[in-house]
């Protein structure tokens, strides 16, 4: 598959605007709060929501007690939605460099975006926080879909790295039960229609067990069975949402291995599952830039999430 010129210029012009929003761009967003009062689950932070300043944590939060959805709102809505989940080992969300220019991107397009900003187990949240938000999440946005003018059968959950194991875990276990809820909208439904994944955490177990992600989220020593337990492929069913992977071969903190794992434990079990391994583009590309090849993945996300409406 190729791009036009103009669709090349469209996406070049997308991803210097994003660049040019930085992260106080975010202030002009309304926001919904997960949870009525204090969160569930053990652990707090102190102090005030950090925003990295420099390096490659520019424009990164960390620090989050009170985890909630960014809304991109579309001018012309096609009736679907994504959330989307930034990467950064659980220790922070890259919001400016991946999960906001997806989001825009997403919007630009016609989806409704809901940016999610997740608790932190490095903050001092328990491993489970960040699972119990995106899960109750997807509930919020489908009981609220009528509001936002969204099809409640076209939710879709994304996620790159840390973020990417976040959306799949979603995905692969909306049934599981993280949290004990009330109102309204635990009557939704958790599991997503669809989900894409780029550059995700999939496994935790050897040769992949180098990631901050596994550090956070099981230890410096864990055994085996809590490698298996929050590695994704474990989790690989014949009703699994329709998921697409996105990977760079060059990637040296996320190599395909892991997409490669996920995408044959899915296949195996009958799922409906594509994958795209571009040639270089290193780790945390979010759109990618221009000239490289990987921009692509966007227009190729949005034309297999047709493809699954129509076979839907």
């Amino acid at each position: 598959m190729t791009l036009s010129r103009r669709d090349t210029l469209g996406l070049a012009a997308a991803i210097t605007a994003a660049a040019a929003a930085g992260p106080l761009r975010a202030q002009e967003l309304e926001e919904i709060n997960l949870w009525p009062g204090t969160p569930p689950g053990k652990g707090s932070v102190k102090g005030p929501e950090k925003v990295g300043e420099k390096g490659a944590g520019y424009g990164a939060i960390s620090n989050i007690s009170s985890p909630r959805l960014r809304v991109y709102r579309p001018s012309q809505p096609n009736g679907r939605a994504v959330i989307v989940c930034g990467g950064g080992g659980y220790f922070r969300i890259q919001s400016w460099k991946e999960s906001g220019p997806a989001s825009r991107w997403l919007q630009s397009h016609g989806y409704t975006a809901f940016e999610l900003l997740y608790r932190l187990p490095a903050d001092g949240w328990e491993a489970s926080a960040p699972f119990a938000d995106a899960q109750r999440a997807m509930k919020i946005v489908r009981g609220r879909a009528a509001e936002f003018g969204i099809d409640p059968d076209q939710i879709g959950i994304m996620g790159m790295s840390a973020g990417g194991h976040l959306a799949g875990f979603t995905a692969l276990q909306p049934s599981r039960t993280l949290y004990a809820g009330k109102d309204r909208f635990e009557n939704a439904r958790a599991r997503p229609d669809f989900a894409a994944l780029l550059f995700p955490v999939v496994s935790l177990r050897k040769p992949f067990d180098t990631t901050r992600t596994r550090k956070e989220i099981i230890g410096e020593k864990p055994d085996t069975a809590a490698e298996d337990a929050w590695s994704l492929d474990t989790y690989a069913t014949k009703g699994a949402p329709p998921t697409i992977l996105f990977s760079s071969a060059d990637d040296p903190t996320t190599p395909p291995g892991h997409n490669i794992a996920l995408f044959e434990a899915l296949q195996k079990a009958g799922a409906d599952v594509e994958m795209h391994i571009f040639a270089n583009g290193g780790h945390g590309w979010g759109l990618g830039t221009a000239e490289q090849t990987l921009s692509q993945w966007p227009t190729l996300f949005d034309a297999w999430a047709n493809r699954v409406a129509i076979k839907n």
